[in-house]
């Protein structure tokens, strides 16, 4: 299963949602796709304290067995490609995206 992240890890319940159903689908061979604004989850050192909720950046530190991608062109055009990055983010490029979404046997984007 490929979970797709399309919103900001913070400001809405979507990212930490879909975040949360893919680590319940883990041991059914789950991973993360991160698109348009969900690709902000890549960053690293993320710090929502001031926020008043979890960081979700260290839930993908605590499994490291959930695989995440992140569609690279969403990060160019957000001027995200010089930041660091969480280093279990694999980076894709349009091609590479379109395939993963392809080969998954369910898609799910809420």
């Amino acid at each position: 299963m490929l979970f797709l992240v399309d919103a900001a890890p913070y400001g809405s319940e979507k990212a930490y949602g879909i975040l949360n159903a893919a680590l319940v689908c883990l041991p059914l061979g789950a991973a993360v796709a991160l698109y348009g604004d969900g690709v902000y989850l890549a960053l690293a050192g993320q710090d929502s304290r001031g926020l008043s909720v979890p960081n979700l950046g260290s839930v993908l530190y605590a499994y490291p067995e959930l695989r995440v991608v992140a569609h690279e062109p969403s990060l160019v055009e957000r001027g995200l490609m010089d930041r660091e990055l969480i280093e279990k983010v694999e980076l894709l490029d349009e091609m590479q995206f379109l395939e993963e979404l392809e080969a998954a046997e369910a898609a799910v984007m809420m």
